[in-house]
């Protein structure tokens, strides 16, 4: 066989195993261990209400794109999806709106495991270790999706590790058991102007922080093609979802509210789980956390390379992305696509560093939004498409439950949610960034639509 693959095939060498750590916890990030501190700040207590909220919808989209999934596993996932149950310019736009969500975040997710490392080894530049990180990364995703596998499946089970032992330390503490803390019982949870101290506005707004901190639990079903039996796989991922998110969202934050008062400032100065660790009177609590931020932005750098290049490589296979980012390897691996996105990367971290501030701010607010519209066009290719199987009386192995009522809800909240962020001071440039962003990729996709048809036409016209 030659070097690359003219099948342009992608290797199925993702076991059980990574694909199961994958679903658990690939994609838990520095948002929950310290962006969790300035949810609860703003909200108080009552920020279990935004996590309860978010997580639910978390849990119904993910029924809706497994139900899509598991009939037709697909590399391409929820972009696929709405090309097939909307149109090709709803699968161009939204795949190449969440390829740019994760080229940002592959920078991002450096520079914070970058500024780590640099306050450990002073003498090394942050630039020179985000340059490192992602190039190691790179070269991991591009031999093979088993190294990419492997090194989520370290990662993911070092996180469950952390977030398991901050819960059990956490009960002992509530029921006293914990000789060395400082804190007890759950009165904080009250205590402190009330349960809901801000109002609704303040949970509403919380739901928004909280929501983007649950952005990836989709890459499972675009992972599952890459691994044998991928609608078992993805049907396991799916039903663990909801324990998943009770387990390392809603009991953590909980632990975290009812042992410290929400107004605590320490929570969005160090980050929600060094503050109760040092409550606690756990020893190097700071060191602890960091080498557990270290792990979590690394493995969400590593899976936003491997979520990017696979969305760019199902783009090229649909003659919607550059026609290498389709060629694989060996290996099974389109290393095309990786290096393209890690290139796109790099751009913007150059961007950052050439461009004005506010241009790079604009560009970076756009992300916030995207994770929304990918939940909407899910929600609407699942409508679409069951609607298609029924009227074709086929039998649906897995089901969302309660449609259409369901779905039709979660759309009415999405856009209710969009709807509001338009009217908010603090999220308007997130809307206009993601609005000025998605016309000009609609835009290129009826051109590609355009010259795709032309081409059809010609290539009739000269049979």
């Amino acid at each position: 066989m030659s070097s690359t693959q003219s099948s342009n095939d992608l290797e199925q060498g993702l076991k059980p195993r990574h694909v199961t750590m994958l679903s658990i916890a690939g994609v838990i990030g520095a948002g929950l261990f310290v962006g969790s501190g300035h949810a609860i700040a703003a909200a108080g207590p009552a920020v279990l209400l935004a996590y309860a909220a978010a997580g639910t919808l978390v849990v119904l989209v993910m029924r809706m794109l497994a139900e899509m999934a598991v009939a037709s596993p697909d590399t391409g996932s929820f972009s696929t999806y709405a090309d097939r149950a909307i149109g090709h310019w709803a699968g161009f736009t939204i795949g190449w709106l969440y390829w740019w969500f994760w080229v940002l975040v592959i920078p991002l997710e450096a520079n914070a495991a970058a500024t780590i490392l640099h306050a450990w080894f002073p003498n090394v530049a942050i630039w020179a270790f985000t340059l490192i990180i992602t190039l190691l990364l790179t070269a991991t995703n591009l031999f093979s999706v088993k190294n990419y596998g492997e090194f989520e499946f370290w990662f993911a089970l070092i996180k469950v590790i952390a977030i398991v032992g901050f819960v059990i330390l956490g009960i002992l503490a509530i029921f006293g058991f914990l000789p060395s803390s400082q804190v007890s019982g759950v009165s904080h949870l009250f205590d402190t102007q009330g349960f809901l101290p801000n109002g609704m506005g303040a949970v509403l707004a919380a739901i928004l922080t909280t929501m983007f901190s649950f952005m990836g639990t989709e890459i499972v079903t675009i992972a599952a093609a890459e691994s044998k039996n991928p609608g078992q796989q993805i049907s396991k991922a799916t039903n663990s979802v909801i324990w998943r998110i009770g387990l390392f969202y809603l009991v953590s934050i909980f632990i975290v509210v009812a042992l410290v008062p929400w107004n605590d400032p320490a929570l969005a100065a160090v980050g929600s789980y060094q503050t109760v660790l040092e409550r606690m009177g756990i020893p190097n609590a700071k060191l602890i956390v960091d080498l557990v931020v270290l792990v979590a932005v690394t493995s969400c750098l590593n899976s936003a390379l491997y979520t990017a290049s696979r969305m760019m490589f199902s783009l090229g296979r649909r003659g919607d992305a550059p026609a290498v980012s389709k060629i694989t390897n060996k290996s099974g691996t389109p290393y095309w696509a990786v290096m393209l996105s890690t290139g796109a990367a790099f751009l913007a971290v150059f961007a950052n560093y050439v461009a004005p501030a506010a241009v790079f701010e604009f560009l970076l607010a756009s992300s916030g939004a995207i994770a929304l519209l990918v939940y909407l066009v899910i929600a609407v290719s699942q409508l679409r498409m069951r609607q298609k199987r029924t009227e074709a009386g086929e039998k649906i192995a897995f089901k969302m439950w309660l449609f259409p009522g369901l779905t039709y809800a979660v759309i009415v909240f999405i856009v209710g949610v969009l709807t509001i962020m338009l009217f908010q001071e603090a999220h308007q440039v997130e809307i206009m960034a993601t609005g000025v962003l998605s016309l000009l990729v609609i835009a290129a996709g009826l051109i590609v639509s355009r010259r795709r048809k032309a081409r059809k036409v010609g290539a009739a016209v000269l049979n």
